[in-house]
């Protein structure tokens, strides 16, 4: 993997661990009124790190985020512990990493555009 590859393949894992993200917190959300129902999460900056910090080429199709349950916050009477301005302010950090991850790969097609000369 060259290295100009090697770092749009890990902006796009990027985007589609924050596409997933979304998914995660919408899923959250839409389980509001279940009863019982834990919120979900996951982890994407981790995997990234331990990735990064393995010698050896880093194959960004296996950079999968981690599905967790944090299991830290407080539950409702009805056994659920999802919080509508937790999620919502969840999903503004993920929208703003998500923007982040788009406009940084623009950026590099940009660098790689004006190299070939145009």
């Amino acid at each position: 993997m060259s290295k100009v590859s090697g770092i749009t393949d890990l902006i796009e894992a990027g985007i589609r661990a924050e596409g997933f993200r979304q998914k995660v917190i919408a899923s959250n959300v839409a389980n509001i009124q279940t009863p019982g129902y834990r919120r979900f999460d996951i982890k994407f900056g981790e995997v990234l790190e331990k990735a990064l910090s393995n010698s050896g080429d880093i194959d960004s199709e296996e950079l999968e985020p981690d599905v967790f349950q944090p299991l830290n916050t407080a539950v409702n009477a009805s056994g659920n512990d999802v919080n509508l301005e937790v999620e919502v302010g969840q999903m503004v950090e993920n929208s703003i990493r998500h923007k982040a991850y788009t406009r940084l790969l623009a950026k590099k097609y940009r660098q790689i555009e004006l190299a070939i000369g145009g």
